[in-house]
C-alpha cells in the first residue's frame, strides 16, 4: 500500500511551472452563437466548451504553434492555426458552417492523442451530449445504442441494458468510465453498467478488437463513457438540473450537478435519483417486479496548470431492482409470485414452491413503487485519479483507480433478508502511457495497464462462482504516421493474466436448511469448487490506414488481432445465479479467445448529405458460449425448477456484417434533416458437427436481427424571443425477423419482425439574460405495438409450452410518453 500512496502523491503533485497565458474567443455560425461546441488545442489535452453565447476560454495554454480544432454536432469541424506567445492573451474567433455530419468529431478512445474520427483507422462512433439529452430511451446505454449503429443492448427490463458490439458482449466489450475499466461481474445477465445516467456528457464506441490499448476483454470493442467535468474558470458556481417523467412505468428522475472552476482548481458535486414501478406492454399488462430504485452521487477535484492536470474522482451507485421470473396463472396469464422456497433448496420447511400453485399478484402490488422482497441490490464505489503532464516535447498520462462492486440477490420468500447471492468484487486498475516526441511524422507511444482483482463470497446460500484472486498486466507499443492525406496507425501488445481460485465446501445449515460455506471436513459437506491456479497469455495488435481521397471522401481499413482470457464464470462456475434464473456450469480447461477482424469503411461529407459504410469480418478461435445442458436423451437438465442449466462450450466462430448511415441535410433547407442508420450481423458456430445445421447449432446466440432506424426532423422557426425554434422529429425503428438463432435444445427461439414509430418535440425556452431551459416531449412506441426484441432476455421467462392467448414469454415496453427538462445555470 505504501507504493500506491507514493504513486498517488507523485501523480497529483508532479507539475512543471510555466508562463500562464490564455486563449479565448467566440464561435459563431451565420453570426449566431454556437453553444456547447468543443474546442481542443491539438497536441495537448487542453480544451474548452462554448457557453450559451458562444464564448470559450482555455487557461494556462503553453506558448507555441498549434491547430485549434472546433467540433459541434450540426456544424462542420473547423481547424484554425493559432500562435500562442508567452504572457500574451490570444483571441481567436471562429465561424462554423452548418453540417449534419458527425464523422469529423474528435475522439480519444483507442488512440494515443485526440484524433478526428475520419483520421482514425478504427471503426468508431461518437455520441454527443445533445444526442443523449434529446433521447427518450429508458437509460443512457440505450440512448447511446440508438445513435451508434453496430452497438446493441441485451435487456432484462427497462433498467438493465448490457452493451453488445457486432453480436458480441459480456466480457468481450470493455466499458470504460472516464478512462477507468468498469469491473462489475460483466458475465451476469441481470445487471447493467453502474453509472449516473444523467451526468454522461458524451460517449465513444470502438467497433472491433481494441486489445492493443486495453488488453483482455476488448476483443469485440470498447464503450467509453465520459462524465461532465467543470470547464469554466470564472470563479463562479455553475450547475445543471435535470428532471424527467415517463408515463409507462411512472419513472421519476432528478439530477443536480454543481461546478466551480478558477484558473488552477476545479470541483464538482453531483447527485441523482431514478425510481420506477413495473412497466406495461399491450400483451402482458403490467409486468410484475420490473421496477427499480437507483441513487447516485459523485465528486470531482481537479488541478490544472500550463503543463497538464491531475483529477481525483469519487462515485457511489446504489441500485435496488426487481427480479422478474415470468411465472403466471396458466388460464388467465396473470403474473404470480413465489411464497415458498424452491425445490432445489435443501430447506427444513414443510412446503416447497410449486409453479402451478403460486398466488396471483394483486393489482395494487403491480401498480406500487414498492419493490418485491425478491430483488437484487447492486452497490458500486469508485475512487480514482487521472493525470496528464507534458515532459519536454512528449507527455505522460497515468491513472490509478479502486472499484468495489457489491452484489446481493434476494431470492428467499420465507427469509427476505437472507441473500441468495452475495459477492464483493474489488479491483485496482492502473495505467501508464508515454507519448514520445514526434519524428519523421511519426508519433510513438508506449504503455502498460492492467488490474488486480479479488472476489469474495459473503453470507449467502447460492454460490455460482468461487472466491478468486486475479492479476492482469500488459504492455504495448503504438505508432501513428501522418502525412498529407495518409494516416497509418498500429502496434503490438503482450498480456499475461494469472487467476487463482479458492476451494469451497458447503453444507446445509441445521437451523435454516439453507446451504452455507463450511470448512473441509464438516459433517455433510460437499465440495462446491476445487482450488485452481491458471495462467493465460496472448499477443494482440492492429494495423490500419485512412486515406482522404479528397476534401469530401475518405477511406479507412484496419486489421486487428484481439485477445481475451476466459472469465470466472466460464472456467469455474457451478451454481445458481438467482437473478438470471440460470444454473451455470464452467470448464477449467478453456483456452483464451483470439480473434482476427478485418474491416473497411468509406465515408463522405458533402454540402447536402453525408454517409458512412463499414463492413467487417471476424474469425474467433476458442469462442466460448452458453449451451443448454441436456441428458443422454436430449432432454434439458433441470437442477432447480424454474431455472435453466447452461453448460459453457468452446468452438471456433465467425461473425461478419456491415453498418451504414445516410444523412440528408440540404444546404438550402437547413431546418430539414433525414437520417438513416442500418446494421446487420451474422454469427456462425464453425464446429464441423454443426455444418449446415442452421438453427440446430450452426448459428451463434444473441445475434441481433437486421435493423433500419430512420428519422425526419424539422426545425420550426417561431421568430419568438422566448421560444425561438421548435424541432419536430418522427422516427421509424424497423427490426426484421431473426430466423438465424440458436434453436438447439430451445436455447433460443425465433423473433418476429416489428416496426416502432416514435415522435418527439424539443426546444429551448429562453429567460432572463442568456439563460434557457431545454425541454423534450416524446412518445416512444406511439402505436403501442406488441413486440419482443431478440436481445430481450424476458422473452424466455416462460414456464408453459402453450398459452391460451397464443403468446409466450414477456413482451417489451408499450407506449411511453416522456417529459424532460434540463436547466443549466
Amino acid at each position: 500500500m505504501n507504493r500506491i500512496y507514493l504513486l498517488l502523491i507523485f501523480f497529483i503533485v508532479f507539475k512543471v511551472s510555466a508562463q500562464e497565458v490564455s486563449l479565448k474567443g467566440r464561435i459563431t455560425s451565420d453570426g449566431a452563437p454556437v453553444s456547447y461546441g468543443t474546442i481542443i488545442l491539438s497536441g495537448t489535452t487542453l480544451g474548452s466548451t462554448t457557453n450559451d453565447k458562444g464564448f470559450y476560454e482555455i487557461k494556462n495554454a503553453p506558448a507555441g504553434n498549434y491547430q485549434l480544432i472546433i467540433t459541434c454536432i450540426g456544424y462542420q469541424t473547423q481547424k484554425a492555426p493559432v500562435i500562442i506567445k508567452k504572457g500574451v492573451a490570444t483571441v481567436q474567433n471562429i465561424e462554423l458552417k452548418a453540417d449534419a455530419n458527425k464523422l469529423n468529431e474528435v475522439v480519444v478512445t483507442g488512440v494515443s492523442k485526440a484524433t478526428l474520427i475520419r483520421e482514425n483507422p478504427l471503426a468508431m462512433e461518437a455520441v454527443s451530449t445533445k444526442q443523449i439529452d434529446q433521447s427518450a430511451e429508458n437509460n443512457t446505454i440505450d440512448a447511446i445504442a440508438k445513435s451508434a449503429p453496430g452497438l446493441q443492448t441485451v435487456k432484462t427490463g427497462p433498467n438493465v441494458s448490457k452493451p453488445f458490439i457486432n453480436g458480441l458482449g459480456y466480457n468481450r466489450v470493455l466499458t470504460l468510465y472516464d478512462g477507468l475499466r468498469v469491473e462489475t461481474q460483466q458475465w451476469g445477465d441481470e445487471h447493467g453498467v453502474p453509472m449516473d445516467d444523467y451526468i454522461i456528457e458524451r460517449a465513444e464506441v470502438i467497433k472491433g478488437p481494441a486489445s492493443l490499448m486495453y488488453g483482455s476483454d476488448a476483443i469485440a470493442g470498447v464503450l467509453s463513457l465520459f462524465p461532465a467535468i467543470p470547464k469554466d474558470t470564472d470563479r463562479l458556481i455553475h450547475g445543471r438540473y435535470l428532471s424527467e417523467y415517463q408515463t409507462n412505468n411512472g419513472l421519476i428522475g432528478n439530477s443536480l450537478s454543481l461546478f466551480y472552476g478558477n484558473p488552477h482548481w476545479a470541483w464538482a458535486i453531483r447527485g441523482s435519483e431514478r425510481i420506477a414501478r413495473s412497466y406495461t406492454d399491450p400483451i402482458d399488462g403490467r409486468v410484475y417486479n420490473t421496477g427499480f430504485k437507483m441513487y447516485n452521487g459523485s465528486a470531482f477535484l481537479g488541478y490544472h496548470n500550463a503543463q497538464g492536470y491531475s483529477h481525483l474522482n469519487f462515485t457511489i451507485y446504489d441500485n435496488r431492482q426487481g427480479i422478474p421470473d415470468g411465472s403466471r396463472d396458466s388460464l388467465t396469464r396473470k403474473f404470480t409470485y413465489q411464497i415458498y422456497e424452491s425445490e432445489g433448496e435443501n430447506t427444513l420447511l414443510p412446503q416447497v414452491d410449486n409453479l402451478k400453485d403460486r398466488p396471483i399478484v394483486p393489482q395494487n402490488v403491480l401498480n406500487s413503487y414498492n419493490l418485491s422482497p425478491l430483488s437484487q441490490q447492486i452497490q458500486d464505489y469508485r475512487l480514482y485519479t487521472d493525470n496528464f503532464y507534458h515532459l519536454g516535447l512528449g507527455d505522460i498520462k497515468a491513472s490509478l483507480g479502486f472499484e468495489q462492486n457489491v452484489r446481493r440477490e434476494y431470492d428467499h420468500p420465507t427469509d427476505p433478508d437472507q441473500a441468495g447471492e452475495y459477492i464483493v468484487l474489488n479491483t485496482i486498475d492502473y495505467g501508464l502511457r508515454y507519448n514520445a516526441p514526434s519524428f519523421l511524422n511519426i508519433e510513438p507511444s508506449i504503455g502498460i495497464n492492467g488490474m488486480y482483482q479479488t472476489n469474495t463470497n459473503k453470507d449467502a446460500t447460492d454460490f455460482p462462482i468461487p472466491a478468486y484472486h486475479l492479476f492482469d498486466a500488459g504492455g504495448y507499443a503504438y505508432l501513428k504516421w501522418k502525412q498529407d492525406r495518409w494516416t497509418i496507425a498500429g502496434g503490438l501488445r503482450y498480456d499475461h493474466r494469472s487467476e487463482d481460485g479458492d476451494e469451497m465446501y458447503i453444507a446445509s445449515d441445521p437451523s435454516t436448511g439453507f446451504f452455507r460455506q463450511v470448512p473441509n471436513g464438516t459433517a455433510g459437506a460437499v465440495q462446491q469448487f476445487p482450488a485452481f491456479s491458471l495462467d493465460f497469455q496472448g499477443v494482440s495488435g492492429s494495423i490500419g490506414t485512412t486515406y482522404q481521397i479528397n476534401d469530401e471522401l475518405s477511406f479507412k481499413t484496419n486489421i486487428a488481432r484481439g485477445y481475451r482470457s476466459p472469465n470466472i464464470t466460464e472456467i469455474a462456475s457451478n451454481g445458481l445465479d438467482p437473478g438470471a434464473h440460470i444454473v451455470y456450469r464452467g470448464n477449467l480447461g478453456f483456452k483464451p479467445e483470439f480473434s482476427l477482424q478485418e474491416d473497411a469503411g468509406l465515408s463522405g461529407t458533402y454540402p447536402n448529405f453525408s454517409f458512412n459504410v463499414t463492413a467487417f469480418n471476424n474469425y474467433i478461435q476458442n469462442f466460448i458460449y452458453e449451451d443448454q445442458e441436456v441428458d443422454k436423451n436430449g432432454n434439458p437438465v433441470v437442477i432447480i425448477p424454474g431455472n435453466r442449466t447452461l453448460q459453457y462450450q468452446s468452438t471456433n466462430a465467425q461473425l461478419y456484417g456491415a453498418d451504414a448511415t445516410l444523412n440528408i441535410h440540404p444546404e438550402g433547407w437547413k431546418a430539414f434533416h433525414f437520417d438513416n442508420a442500418f446494421s446487420l450481423v451474422y454469427g456462425y458456430n464453425l464446429n464441423p458437427k454443426y455444418k449446415d445445421a442452421e438453427v440446430n447449432g450452426e448459428y451463434l446466440p444473441f445475434i441481433p436481427p437486421p435493423r433500419w432506424l430512420s428519422s425526419i426532423s424539422y426545425a420550426v422557426n417561431t421568430n419568438g424571443k422566448t421560444l425561438p425554434s421548435i424541432t419536430i422529429k418522427a422516427e421509424n425503428d424497423l427490426n426484421l425477423a431473426q430466423n438465424r438463432y440458436l434453436g438447439l435444445y430451445q436455447t433460443e427461439t425465433p423473433t418476429a419482425a416489428y416496426d416502432l414509430v416514435n415522435l418527439s418535440v424539443n426546444g429551448d425556452i429562453h429567460y432572463g439574460k442568456g439563460h434557457s431551459i431545454q425541454c423534450l416531449l416524446a412518445v416512444d412506441n406511439l402505436l403501442n405495438t406488441a413486440y419482443q426484441n431478440h436481445l430481450s432476455r424476458l422473452q424466455y421467462f416462460e414456464y408453459y409450452t402453450a398459452s391460451p392467448n397464443g403468446h409466450l414469454g414477456i413482451y417489451n415496453m408499450g407506449r411511453n410518453v416522456v417529459f424532460k427538462v434540463i436547466i443549466p445555470f
